[in-house]
């Protein structure tokens, strides 16, 4: 936990007399949390303030300010736009990358970006959902920039999202919109990519496609079709409800 961050939200009564580490906790401003099971397990105990709306905190996990609405914590936003939820760098001569915590009730869409680093080999980069492998339903289209080719790849019912964007030594590119990863709803995905490696001919196209199941996910997984990833940051930004 960092300097700032506390476990407990304490009430104090009347004619008490404060410690030196209670006067430290109350000059930290709103509380900081190092997650979001320890601001959770801050409200309602004993000698703890009771959980109301109008509460506001931060997450150090997350880097996000929060705001309690009298059902649920909510982003606090001035307007409607992204919130960076997560960020993980990607290590070395890695052939999987899973980021955990990525999705939650709290945002319905999710844009996931990666940039930076370099593939082993040129190749398209792919997703699952949690460890689901079945069900997923992509189709892209790809354009070399010197109009040489274009081909047209279908998916269906297959065990990955293929192409949702390219690994190579000029570094990672994906730019993949979520819709509902963490509704009991089909989850659909769109992501434009590009290779600009060269091998195979440099180009670009747009992928679209779904997941075929109503499961809440929390978690997904990034890998190359072939080769290894080496650093990169995926970051994972969820769209503001309203």
């Amino acid at each position: 936990m960092g300097a700032n961050a506390q476990t407990a939200v304490p009430v104090f009564t009347a004619g008490q007399v404060l410690t030196a580490a209670q006067q430290t906790q109350i000059n930290t401003g709103i509380p900081v949390f190092a997650t979001t099971v320890t601001r959770d397990a801050a409200f309602g105990g004993a000698g703890e303030k009771t959980l109301a709306q109008g509460q506001t905190c931060y997450i150090e996990a997350t880097s996000t300010y929060q705001t309690y609405n009298g059902s649920a914590w909510v982003a606090l936003t001035t307007a409607p736009g992204l919130v960076l939820v997560k960020t993980q760098t990607i290590g070395s001569a890695v052939a999987t990358v899973e980021v955990t915590d990525a999705f939650s009730a709290t945002y319905e869409n999710y844009l996931i970006t990666v940039s930076g680093g370099a593939g082993s080999a040129n190749a398209q980069l792919r997703m699952i959902l949690g460890a689901t492998v079945a069900g997923y339903y992509i189709s892209f289209y790809n354009a070399t920039f010197d109009g040489s080719a274009t081909s047209n790849v279908a998916v269906n019912n297959g065990a990955i999202w293929s192409a949702i964007g390219y690994a190579g030594a000029n570094g990672l590119n994906v730019a993949a919109t979520l819709q509902s990863p963490q509704l009991a709803k089909l989850t659909y995905i769109s992501a434009p990519f590009v290779n600009s490696s060269g091998a195979g001919g440099a180009g670009s196209g747009q992928s679209n496609g779904y997941l075929n199941n109503s499961t809440q996910y929390t978690a997904f997984t990034i890998s190359p079709a072939s080769g290894t990833l080496t650093g990169g940051t995926i970051r994972v930004y969820g769209y503001a409800n309203s």
